[in-house]
């Protein structure tokens, strides 16, 4: 009798610990979870600005990519507040003459480029000039951007001939767009050549993952001194160059000559993402080619943007369905492991790696233990982004089911 007491003890404990944990949502449920996560988030950021934990204004490729997720969701809800959201912090940055607050041109962060993603889609809205102004002077810092010899752009003026994944993510996307919304077809060709650039460079056939910087000049402390790679697998590093393949090859017309080659790029990138993939969780760890390792953990960012890659590259048809299955793994990974309910009716991203890079002042060097000493945090929009595009890509393709 009393083990039995004690097994029903121990039962109930595990009920309530496991309480605020979400269940595996129906196809029904998937663009409910991306209101819910996008009207918590706006909860907790009354002013666009606020997100990142900013206590002041500053434009920001954190604020472009959560702008970008609330313009997906306004199409696909038609709710007017997630547009009105967008609109304030566009009028709180971009001023009559198309001046951004706080963004330098001369700096050549290629960072600051990706909210012209949302800028973009924002004009074609409201047609408001400034917007297109603003747009204009970003196309301009990529004009002039710094490039290594091969051409591929320096992921910042500070960081010299280096590119990093996460580079990939920021700037080719809204070159992309921006070619086929204002019909400067000749960028896409740059466009494609950023990719290949990293795919010829950066890539570890062994391992099936791209490190996560490369030096050309080999002169970095990280740097391999042959190769000029990077020490490490970083899982978010791997999460921004797949969402940036996948948006980017979105835009190439169908007989433009580089497609193939990108769509060749992203299966390669597919089969090493899912070969890394834990297979009990459903989610990716920080450093992805050491799962267990002491210390490393299964991280929140790197998880929904990967995920968010595989749904949208099935949904395209650059993937086929099998890979839908790791898609849908990695999506309820998330809900079960990752999201919390909050008191206040809230919902929360769990262990977010907080930032990462490489170089700059104290030194990054890309070890292991480098990128595990990293802050985790709840909440982090690089998580949180993905989390409602991710939720868009299910809903859409629960639709062509």
């Amino acid at each position: 009798m009393k083990c039995c007491v004690f097994i029903l003890s121990v039962l109930f404990l595990f009920g309530l610990m496991t309480s605020c944990r979400q269940p595996a949502a129906t196809h029904s449920d998937y663009l409910q979870w991306a209101v819910k996560m996008a009207d918590s988030d706006m909860k907790r950021n009354p002013e666009a600005w606020m997100i990142d934990f900013r206590q002041t204004p500053k434009w920001e490729y954190t604020h472009g990519l959560m702008m970008s997720a609330y313009m997906a969701l306004y199409k696909q809800t038609g709710d007017a507040q997630y547009l009105s959201y967008v609109k304030g912090f566009a009028e709180k940055f971009v001023s009559d003459d198309g001046s951004i607050l706080t963004y330098k041109l001369t700096g050549y962060n290629i960072d600051r480029i990706n909210p012209g993603k949302f800028l973009i889609e924002l004009y074609q809205i409201t047609g408001d000039e400034k917007l297109l102004r603003a747009i204009n002077m970003l196309i301009e810092q990529m004009r002039h951007h710094p490039r290594t010899s091969e051409g591929g752009f320096w992921h910042k003026q500070v960081y010299p001939h280096q590119m990093w994944l996460d580079g990939l993510y920021m700037g080719a996307p809204f070159l992309a767009q921006y070619a086929v919304t204002f019909n400067d077809s000749c960028l896409l060709n740059d466009v494609a050549l950023q990719y290949i650039i990293v795919d010829n460079n950066m890539y570890n056939p062994a391992i099936g993952l791209y490190y996560h910087g490369w030096d050309e000049r080999k002169t970095q402390l990280w740097a391999d001194p042959e190769t000029g790679l990077s020490p490490n697998f970083w899982g978010r590093s791997m999460g921004w160059f797949a969402m940036g393949l996948v948006d980017a090859l979105s835009w190439f017309p169908n007989d433009h000559p580089k497609r193939q080659e990108l769509i060749r790029i992203l299966q390669r990138t597919a089969e090493g993402i899912i070969r890394h993939q834990d297979a009990e969780s459903g989610l990716w760890w920080q450093v992805m080619d050491q799962p267990h390792r002491e210390g490393n953990y299964q991280e929140a960012t790197a998880s929904v943007m990967l995920t968010y890659f595989l749904l949208k590259s099935v949904r395209l048809g650059y993937l086929d369905s099998y890979f839908l299955n790791f898609a849908q793994k990695g999506y309820d990974g998330v809900l079960n492991h990752l999201i919390r309910t909050d008191e206040d009716g809230t919902i929360s991203l769990e262990k977010c790696c907080a930032v990462a890079g490489l170089g700059g002042n104290p030194y990054r060097d890309g070890s292991y233990d480098y990128y595990i000493s990293e802050p985790i945090r709840d909440n982090d929009p690089k998580g949180v982004g993905p989390f409602i595009l991710a939720s868009i890509e299910m809903s859409l393709l629960d639709a062509v089911d």
